[in-house]
């Protein structure tokens, strides 16, 4: 059942942007943020800015590829706000869970994200049009 795996936190808020080095500016200098890291995730054709406001993490998305989600999402509807990325304790067990209790799962298994984490997306139609990602991250206390 899915309320035997509970949503731990939100993990991070996914921003698509069309370049991160024109958006870092903004959002570092500019607007204050400070910037923890910058990696690649070539399973999802994507590289991903870490920011942090406090203890909250925002991560910037680039597309590494013009059949990568993060261009598909801004050729449709711009940058902005792409996903809400929650904390998980088992990935498996909770896509398990939500796709028994009829949510449409993007992934039947995790895939590998950023820093070591293991990531699955919900369709956005499960949550009124929002994108949900799971996240089981190591480092995460």
């Amino acid at each position: 059942m899915a309320s035997d795996t509970p949503i731990e936190a939100l993990h991070h808020i996914g921003v698509a942007v069309r370049s991160l080095a024109e958006a870092l500016p903004k959002w570092t200098d500019g607007f204050g943020l400070v910037l923890q890291s910058v990696d690649e995730v070539p399973t999802e054709k994507v590289k991903v800015a870490v920011l942090m406001a406090g203890t909250t993490r925002i991560e910037l998305l680039e597309p590494t590829s013009p059949d990568s989600p993060i261009a598909k999402f801004l050729d449709k509807k711009g940058p902005g706000i792409h996903h809400l990325a929650f904390q998980v304790g088992d990935c498996q067990r909770k896509i398990t869970a939500l796709a028994a209790a009829g949510a449409p799962m993007l992934n039947d298994t995790p895939n590998p994200g950023a820093h070591g984490c293991k990531v699955a997306f919900v369709h956005p139609k499960h949550l009124g049009g929002v994108l949900a990602e799971l996240v089981e991250d190591p480092h995460h206390d």
